[in-house]
């Protein structure tokens, strides 16, 4: 049956790398849209293996944007034990109309310069589009590590462009895990805004 051929292409093609490197950081997201400070702990361990499966892929900016994610979860792990101590919880903030203007502007200029030199310098596939992946996901991490809601907004885009870029490459259970990744930025979204609103902001 031509289905079952489907399938079993599918899971010839699949690394044990790769689905490690997928459950950590599904793990990773799930604590994130629930405000735990344990998302750390998975999501540390996630991009390190993640920075191994992307080089072999030859996708250079997502492998660059996994040793990022490295000092990032670490920074922010300083950031969310703060507001735990000083609130008793992970209190979520939102940007200013005019510092969202800016974000856009600082990413679309990363995602121009970073993609120029990718594509000049290097024989990385796709990498423009891989370029904006990169981008957006720092953008949305930065903002992810000082709680600002915008984060989620930022995840979503940056989960939408993945599904395509991974599934171009053949890496079927990362584009599995961005499917599934997109529906949990939804939930993140709407799990934050509910947040603000308990607390009053």
């Amino acid at each position: 049956m031509a289905s079952l051929g489907i399938v079993r292409e599918f899971l010839s093609e699949m690394s044990p790398i790769e689905g490690v490197a997928a459950l950590m950081i599904l793990v990773n997201v799930v604590l994130v849209a629930l405000r735990s400070i344990w998302n750390y702990a998975f999501g540390i361990v996630g991009v390190a293996i993640y920075a191994i499966v992307f080089f072999h892929a030859k996708l250079y900016s997502d492998t660059l944007l996994q040793l990022f994610f490295l000092v990032v979860q670490v920074y922010g792990l300083w950031q969310w034990r703060r507001s735990q101590a000083d609130a008793g919880e992970v209190v979520v903030e939102r940007l200013t109309a005019d510092a969202r203007l800016g974000w856009l502007a600082g990413i679309l200029v990363a995602i121009a310069g970073w993609g120029w030199l990718m594509h000049r310098f290097t024989d990385a596939a796709l990498p423009w589009w891989d370029a904006s992946v990169a981008m957006t996901s720092i953008a949305a991490q930065i903002l992810m590590s000082v709680r600002k809601i915008e984060n989620w907004w930022l995840w979503i885009v940056a989960n939408i462009l993945s599904i395509g870029l991974y599934a171009a490459k053949g890496l079927w259970i990362t584009t599995g895990l961005y499917i599934v990744l997109l529906g949990i930025s939804l939930w993140g979204l709407a799990g934050w805004n509910a947040a603000r609103q308990r607390a009053g902001a």
